[in-house]
């Protein structure tokens, strides 16, 4: 507990999160009599020393060559071809953006950041409130959680032993589900207010096969990390090293747009953001060397299998602990700390592991996304200078909206599972 509260108390005063989690693991080994400080550093060594961690540095990397190389304007533009009529014009736009985003950035973070800079001031001045901008774009990010390459899966599926190329499957159709009910939820809410849409005539087939074909490189990439992890042609490092390929070779022979200079800038872009991730990884292999030490996940399986064995009331009571914790921690950290302590006690009552990790990615992500931590949020507010209590009053259609389709997913998990099974 002491050194709980010591974690909590390094995060208020602004401690960086990674060196939260070094120097509490460091604080158990000094003050512990029987585990010497050594044990800690092998832990954290340890913990870089796999293969499919690399698949994180090259989708970030990835990720940041795209923007430079014209597909993420390209994808904006045939997002706004698409969806620009309908009631709710650049709202919707953000929500097709997400999806489409989805197999680019890997990260919801990085894609509410994204989508604040380049959408965020033109909803503001095409009518829509504050709240409602920030709102849309913090909460249309959590596709990107369950859309392949989703770095929290390739998280998931590392440290819970489970198959990354399921689980990349195992999130497309919640993706799309996700897409659609937040796309109803901004109609419901535009129509209400009375918002325009921003075009006043629906797309022609011609001008969205035009409009296909000048984006058809960032349009197949989801595809084909799909069909490549799937059919073992490549391993999901393999991939985000493809992707990388991938996408300097489109900026460079497809659009003509990506130089040197660029490709350089994406490098030191991503270099800050790699070494955020991994040092929480590597610092985090150290907590959780802690909870096995401690055995806290046998604790805490027994005592939620005391309470029930029931495979529902435990994944119900599973979620619950994931959202509260969600809003009080990184959706990162806690994906890495509490995988080992739940997956095992999930498995233990008959519950598939792939299922699970949707819902957990979902709710992980969804506590970005709300008070009182929600990185999410808070980086779509500082950007648009938006007031935490306007944001959450706005937001309050979207939140029930998302609690509504994970509780289906949760319900009927053949949604989520018929793809990987039919496909595996």
């Amino acid at each position: 507990m002491i050194l709980l509260a010591i974690f909590i108390l390094l995060l208020i005063v602004g401690m960086p999160l990674s060196f939260s989690l070094l120097l509490t693991g460091l604080g158990y080994f000094t003050l512990s009599e029987h585990i010497p400080i050594l044990v800690g550093v092998q832990r954290i060594v340890a913990a870089s020393q796999s293969f499919p961690l690399l698949a994180i540095p090259f989708f970030i990397l990835a990720g940041q060559v795209m923007n430079k190389s014209g597909i993420t304007r390209r994808l904006i533009s045939f997002s706004n071809l698409l969806v620009a009529w309908i009631t709710g014009g650049l709202a919707h736009v953000t929500i097709v953006l997400s999806a489409l985003m989805g197999g680019v950035s890997g990260s919801a973070i990085a894609d509410a950041a994204m989508q604040s800079r380049i959408l965020g001031k033109p909803m503001i001045d095409s009518g829509f409130s504050n709240g409602f901008s920030s709102a849309i774009i913090a909460i249309s990010a959590l596709i990107t959680a369950t859309l392949p390459p989703s770095i929290g899966l390739i998280l998931y599926g590392f440290v819970g032993n489970v198959s990354i190329g399921k689980l990349f499957i195992a999130g497309i159709v919640p993706g799309i589900l996700l897409t659609m009910i937040l796309m109803l939820t901004v109609y419901i809410v535009a129509k209400k207010r009375g918002y325009t849409p921003e075009s006043s005539q629906k797309p022609s087939g011609k001008e969205i096969w035009h409009a296909m074909k000048d984006c058809k490189w960032a349009l197949i990439f989801p595809l084909i990390l799909v069909v490549t992890i799937r059919f073992g042609i490549f391993t999901p490092s393999e991939a985000g090293a493809f992707a990388v390929i991938y996408a300097v070779l489109v900026g460079w022979l497809a659009y003509d747009e990506i130089t040197l200079s660029s490709i350089k800038n994406a490098l030191v872009e991503s270099v800050s953001d790699i070494g955020m991730i991994m040092s929480i990884i590597l610092f985090s292999g150290m907590i959780g060397y802690l909870f096995a030490y401690e055995q806290l996940p046998v604790d805490l399986a027994t005592a939620i299998t005391q309470v029930t064995e029931n495979p529902g009331i435990v994944l119900l009571l599973c979620l619950v602990l994931l959202f509260v914790v969600g809003m009080i921690m990184e959706g990162t950290v806690t994906v890495l700390l509490l995988t080992p302590i739940l997956v095992p006690m999930i498995q233990s009552v008959g519950i598939d592991p792939v299922h699970f990790g949707i819902l957990m990615l979902l709710m992980v992500s969804f506590g970005g996304t709300t008070p009182p931590v929600g990185i999410a949020m808070y980086t779509v507010c500082g950007i648009l200078k938006c007031p935490t209590d306007d944001y959450v009053k706005e937001a309050m259609p979207f939140f029930s909206a998302v609690l509504v389709l994970i509780a289906l997913l949760a319900i009927f998990p053949e949604v989520v599972l018929f793809l990987p099974n039919l496909f595996f």
